[in-house]
C-alpha cells in the first residue's frame, strides 16, 4: 500500500523556524546518545522543498 502524502505550505519565516527546531531536536538527541535518523529525514525534506514565490506583493 502506498504511503499517504501530505503537503504543507510555509512562509519563509515558518520554514526557518521549522529548520531551527529540527536542528535543536537533533542536537538534543545526539546529547542523549539516541538515533537521529527520523529527524535527519524530515530535515532533508524541508531543506529540499520547492520554494513557492508569492506573485502578489
Amino acid at each position: 500500500m502506498r504511503e499517504k502524502k501530505y503537503h504543507i505550505y510555509l512562509t519563509a519565516e515558518e520554514q526557518s523556524r521549522v529548520i531551527q527546531s529540527l536542528i535543536r531536536l537533533k542536537n538534543e538527541l545526539l546529547e542523549q546518545g539516541r538515533y537521529t535518523d527520523a529527524v535527519d529525514d524530515v530535515l532533508c525534506k524541508v531543506l529540499a522543498a520547492k520554494k513557492k514565490h508569492n506573485l502578489f506583493i
